[in-house]
């Protein structure tokens, strides 16, 4: 009984902590592994928070994003958990049904893993891909909020409306549905794909609970930190980040045949070092 206090207890400390991250003034990073590894690397480089990425593990277990199993999502989140001590928000997708009560169960399943918060989107896959009719996408996301309320420790829902990045709607009725999952009881509002600050300004104006925004090579931290900004995710980039560099490694080894791509690798001592501590 006291390991399950003790973890009661931690998993309150970061809900508490998170949850914090969000009242706060300042912009925060809130950076996404897909491996242990790297979730271990991003703390110790010095990142408050972490959120896991759905296309980014998917793709390391050699899928297409959407290509991951509820029980597998759940179990790779327990992972992520078990191998940091920061708070950790999930990528849950569509919350793996399309009715309230299975976003429910999913959200409640979730906060069982460790997580301190996750996300909610208004898509599915389904039928080639499409956006669910507004009132059902409002049910949804006020189901998956009754459950995060449900549990013993404050649980960070975020509800993503999917629009604009899946290039099924505009940013107008993107705006009109975080609108609506705000009053919903939505703690974090997050329109993916936005990608000029007028843009974010639109989406910030149109709530007035923390926004999250996906980085983009158009914008930059300072900015997004004075438009008002209050998190800022990095979704599957850095796991592109880091298959770039092998792919431009491979395409010089196969069509040029050299190795001088591996010059531009980073010290490989860094990561082992950043390891370090929970090794001893």
């Amino acid at each position: 009984m006291t390991g399950e206090r003790e973890s009661d207890g931690d998993q309150l400390r970061r809900g508490q902590e998170f949850k914090a991250l969000h009242e706060g003034s300042e912009l925060f990073i809130i950076p996404n592994p897909w491996d242990e590894g790297s979730a271990r690397y991003l703390e110790a480089a010095g990142f408050k928070a972490l959120a896991t990425t759905s296309a980014g593990y998917a793709n390391a277990r050699g899928r297409l994003d959407g290509g991951i199993t509820l029980d597998e999502k759940l179990a790779h989140c327990r992972d992520i958990c078990r191998a940091t001590s920061l708070p950790v928000s999930a990528d849950m997708e569509n919350c793996f049904g399309d009715d309230p009560e299975t976003v429910a169960e999913t959200v409640r399943r979730a906060a069982e893993t460790g997580l301190a918060g996750c996300s909610i989107e208004d898509y599915s896959d389904a039928d080639g891909g499409r956006l669910y009719d507004f009132d059902h996408a409002v049910e949804r996301v006020a189901a998956a909020v009754e459950a995060a309320r449900s549990v013993a420790f404050p649980f960070t829902l975020t509800a993503r409306s999917e629009g604009l990045f899946r290039k099924l709607s505009d940013l107008n009725e993107a705006c009109r549905r975080i609108e609506a999952f705000e009053k919903a009881g939505a703690d974090v509002l997050y329109v993916p794909s936005v990608k000029t600050i007028d843009e974010v300004v639109q989406v910030l104006d149109t709530v007035s609970k923390p926004v999250n925004i996906l980085a983009t090579p158009t914008l930059n931290i300072p900015e997004l930190a004075d438009a008002g900004v209050r998190r800022v995710s990095l979704g599957s980039w850095l796991y592109i980040a880091a298959m770039a560099g092998m792919v431009r490694a491979v395409r010089e080894m196969t069509e040029r045949g050299t190795f001088d791509a591996l010059a531009d690798a980073v010290d490989g001592r860094e990561v082992p070092a950043a390891l370090r501590k929970w090794s001893e």
